[in-house]
């Protein structure tokens, strides 16, 4: 039982990180129809910014704050120059150069922080609690009330707010939100920035627990484009439902039958659940009701 319950709790601290990941894939598609593949290096910008001001002398709290600002600021920088001057791109195309600003962004990260990964301090005291037989730690914990916090803002921002209705409105119809007089525009700068800001949380939630280093964004990336695709792309509870859905396959996979093998064991799942359900768990939803 008190292994159960270990893998169950990692796989769901892991799954949390994955949803959030994903999270931000679902933001920028479900507005610009773009899927941006260097959402990765939000993750490990957020985990690597949040060291450099830390290891400056800054507040723990400020410097979480001001990772969160530079790592906006990068994602709207990004969507500025390089996917809106591209925007009557192919498809294909725009993959394409959001591999590249991926690419980009990883080598800036190799040459300012190294190759080595780094290690940042828990938000607060990282003694395990045992419950159970299980062996949790607070930042275990922290990592799946930021997921849900994420969730629940992200509800309310969208459902419930005046900009969240603009944001709906270029989802469903960019024409006639134009026409309505909302900026499609305005509206793909807001969800570059927000899927920034998503990825620099996890980036700042999982620091503590894997150390940042300038690659740490790659698989981050596969795993949290393959939790939006297996949960729906477009769909936000897919999405996080994915998210759990991979960590906790890692989890038991890499516990009961081989840690070595848990990529493949939860890509293989993940093939032959998408082969029974092309669409994803949910299907492909816009953002808003019933997105979120």
């Amino acid at each position: 039982m008190g292994d159960l319950l270990q893998f169950l709790v990692t796989g769901l601290t892991v799954g949390s990180i994955y949803a959030i990941v994903a999270l931000g894939f679902v933001t920028i598609y479900s507005v610009t129809k773009v899927i941006n593949l260097a959402q990765g290096e939000f993750v490990m910008l957020g985990g690597l910014m949040m060291f450099t001001f830390v290891s400056a002398g800054l507040p723990y709290w400020l410097s979480f704050f001001a990772t969160l600002l530079v790592v906006m600021v990068i994602g709207w920088l990004m969507e500025a120059t390089i996917i809106r001057r591209a925007k009557s791109a192919d498809a294909i195309s725009l993959i394409i150069l959001t591999i590249g600003a991926a690419i980009f962004i990883r080598g800036v990260a190799s040459m300012i922080w190294g190759k080595d990964s780094v290690s940042v301090p828990p938000f607060t005291s990282n003694e395990p609690m045992s419950v159970a037989g299980a062996s949790i730690t607070p930042q275990s914990v922290w990592v799946m009330m930021i997921m849900l916090f994420v969730v629940g803002l992200l509800y309310v921002l969208v459902d419930r707010t005046i900009l969240g209705k603009a944001f709906q409105a270029c989802s469903v119809n960019p024409k006639a939100a134009r026409l309505m007089g909302i900026s499609p525009k305005k509206m793909s700068s807001l969800s570059f920035t927000l899927s920034a800001g998503l990825g620099a949380i996890a980036g700042l939630a999982i620091a503590p627990i894997m150390f940042p280093a300038y690659d740490m964004g790659i698989m981050l990336g596969i795993k949290g484009f393959s939790a939006a695709i297996l949960g729906g792309l477009g769909s936000a509870p897919g999405a996080v439902l994915g998210g759990i859905v991979i960590g906790l396959l890692e989890s038991f996979g890499a516990g009961y039958i081989s840690s070595g093998l848990k990529d493949a064991i939860a890509f293989t799942a993940i093939l032959v659940i998408l082969l029974v359900r092309p669409s994803g768990i949910l299907g492909e939803k816009s953002v808003g009701k019933g997105g979120l």
